[in-house]
């Protein structure tokens, strides 16, 4: 796939992450969970940055923040992802493009307001999230651009936005795209909630249309209804091509036909915030599996960058990844 201009293409929600920093009590008065993540309305996310101290804005989601770590070491990446021709849509526009990645989608000029990620960052480094999906679900088939798709090595999914039936018509039709171009499609499980909805619809996805598969131990046995990580593998070996099937602490384990390789996690000194560390992990192992790395080394590239992303507060990296890598060796 040495023709291709990208290495990886993402599509998923685009979301802007708004971090303050706050207290107990704040989160006390205004009725929300410490350490929970709540879907809300407009006006909802309205009233609470009225409310919030100062803040830092990012462009964030999921598959975005794969994107933005891959860019990180040193890929060639594109992003899809719908935002409104607002304030927060620019923020996230400007801070994607920033990393070098292409990023063209049209933003909806009328409609929902841009997608964000309220985060209340307590002193204990508890974050307490409540999200505003707004323009982010407006992504349908009309937003993929076929040129790019079959321009990129891997066309990369975010199951979060398995949702919307627009949604699901735009990643049919970037799947079949990418394969009619002699391209790989993945696909991340994205959370086990996403997984308990819409299991039938994943489990026909994985089996026809996904090359390479990432989920975490909740996901994978959720996505089977079984009870234990080692009947999932062994169903996911028979379902599809290659799966990157992370455990936290424990490591990870890729499946590819007969072979299955035991990677374990990277150290960090300290944990400070787990966010963003499957997106990190896909980051890196999508990186080494379009460099033609062996699979371990993809796996331990994906740790690599799982481990630096929860070293600190945000879903998205602070060191440079290429050179981290190149430091352990991995480049």
């Amino acid at each position: 796939m040495g023709d291709a201009k990208y290495d990886v293409l993402g599509i998923g929600n685009a979301i802007v992450d708004v971090l303050s920093r706050t207290d107990d009590a704040f989160l006390a008065q205004r009725g929300l969970s410490k350490g929970g993540m709540q879907l809300i309305d407009e006006a909802q996310a309205q009233a609470l940055y009225a409310d919030m101290a100062p803040a830092v804005e990012i462009s964030g989601g999921s598959a975005a923040n794969t994107i933005a770590g891959i860019a990180s070491l040193g890929g060639r990446t594109a992003f899809f992802g719908k935002v409104r021709n607002d304030q927060l849509g620019d923020v996230f526009a400007h801070d994607i493009r920033s990393l070098g990645v292409t990023f063209e989608t049209a933003a909806a000029t009328m409609g929902p307001a841009t997608a964000r990620c309220l985060v209340l960052v307590t002193p204990d480094g508890e974050r307490t999230m409540s999200t505003y999906l707004g323009a982010s679900v407006g992504f349908g088939p009309d937003d993929v651009d076929d040129a790019v798709v079959a321009a990129a090595q891997v066309t990369y999914l975010e199951g979060y936005l398995w949702d919307p039936q627009e949604a699901k018509q735009a990643f049919r039709k970037a799947a079949r795209t990418a394969r009619d171009a002699g391209r790989m499609v993945s696909l991340s499980l994205s959370d086990a909630f996403c997984v308990d909805r819409f299991r039938g619809e994943f489990r026909e996805l994985v089996r026809d249309d996904v090359d390479v598969l990432f989920a975490n131990e909740a996901e994978i046995m959720s996505l089977y209804e079984v009870d234990s990580f080692d009947e999932a593998m062994q169903i996911v070996r028979k379902e599809c091509r290659l799966a990157a099937l992370t455990r936290s602490a424990a490591g990870c384990v890729i499946t590819r036909g007969d072979e299955i390789h035991v990677v374990d996690a990277a150290k960090v000194d300290s944990v400070e915030d787990t966010t963003g560390a499957g997106d990190l992990f896909a980051a890196g192992f999508l990186r080494g599996l379009t460099q033609d790395f062996e699979l371990t080394r993809c796996a331990e590239l994906g740790a690599l960058a799982a481990a630096e992303v929860i070293s600190h507060i945000g879903a998205r990296p602070e060191k440079d990844l290429s050179a981290l890598a190149a430091e352990h060796g991995l480049v």
